[in-house]
């Protein structure tokens, strides 16, 4: 009676149907587009770890990093809608439409049902021992006098950080070289040795090395200064007004999950955002608990697509 009881409650927790031999086959998974060692990859790692203790179940972390996202997002696009395949996105999930309309097998909205933000983390330029510079206008000087511009990494093209920088470069009226990544963690470990000049990155991608002396921040493309990094002025502060980038990470559904599904997710992400050790755990690694739930999130992720559409086609971007 207890086991029977143990089991309904997991099924209930997060919608992981097909119990008994189905479960034995399968298990619950959360895909990520990119490499292991990224932000993406480090919030949806601690996610699973919460999911899995909330459920008693292993979630099973899934990277499948490629054309910014787009191999992880058509798997879980393609996925039975049960609740056992969910997909870890960030904002480069707004920039698919833009880059790869021909080649989508999935409609980047009516394929999924959002279910919540679950952190969040602001953009930061940064520069590594290729480009010794201390401050926003020292950085602009010597990148101006760079004979073939400088160089710059992403976690690839058309991903949030690509789009910032593009948009940054469009503001400065800068010559800049792009050198795509499958994902944060190479194109940082190759600005760490000097490959790279610099990288408009995500602070969790950044956080320990900016800490360490080995990489320098110089200014936050935030409103107001981050905690996470105090010392750091806004791109407004170091002098270049209008610059603005925001950074989410969330948890998608594919599109036909049960109601009961979603607002059992809904209630674990939330429980995650709320927990003192997630927030520590989060800040951490440069990033800040969020909880922008359901429909709220459907129309955020709506809106910056058709915002990142234009702005893509304004910058002439499109997938190599």
């Amino acid at each position: 009676m207890r086991h029977a009881f143990r089991t309904t409650l997991l099924a209930a927790a997060l919608g992981f149907a097909a119990i008994g031999a189905a479960q034995a086959q399968s298990q619950p998974r959360l895909v990520i587009g990119f490499a292991a060692g990224g932000p993406t990859d480090l919030v949806a790692r601690a996610f699973a770890e919460h999911l899995g203790r909330a459920t008693g179940q292993t979630v099973i972390v899934e990277n499948r990093p490629g054309a910014n996202a787009l191999l992880a997002t058509e798997a879980v696009a393609a996925a039975r809608p049960d609740g056992q395949t969910l997909l870890a996105a960030a904002t480069n999930h707004t920039m698919i439409p833009a880059l790869y309309a021909g080649r989508m097998k999935f409609d980047p909205v009516k394929s999924f049902r959002p279910i919540c933000t679950i952190a969040s983390s602001p953009t930061v330029l940064v520069v590594g021992p290729g480009l010794p510079v201390k401050t926003l206008p020292e950085f602009l000087e010597r990148v101006r006098s760079k004979p073939g511009g400088a160089s710059y990494g992403t976690p690839g093209q058309g991903s949030s950080p690509h789009l910032a920088t593009e948009a940054f470069r469009k503001l400065t009226g800068l010559s800049l070289v792009h050198v795509p990544y499958k994902g944060a963690a190479p194109a940082i470990t190759d600005l760490l040795g000097g490959q790279i000049d610099f990288s408009m990155a995500t602070a969790g991608s950044v956080l320990p090395h900016l800490k360490s002396g080995k990489l320098h921040a110089l200014a936050v493309a935030s409103r107001e200064r981050s905690s996470l990094l105090p010392n750091v002025p806004t791109f407004e502060e170091a002098g270049l007004k209008g610059f603005v980038v925001d950074t989410w990470y969330g948890v998608l559904a594919p599109a036909g999950v049960p109601a009961e599904t979603v607002a059992s997710l809904e209630r674990q992400a939330v429980a995650f955002a709320k927990s003192p050790a997630v927030r520590d755990r989060l800040q951490a690694v440069g990033m800040e608990p969020a909880s922008l739930c359901g429909d709220t999130f459907a129309q955020q992720i709506a809106t910056e697509i058709v915002a990142n559409t234009q702005l893509a086609q304004q910058l002439g971007l499109k997938a190599d």
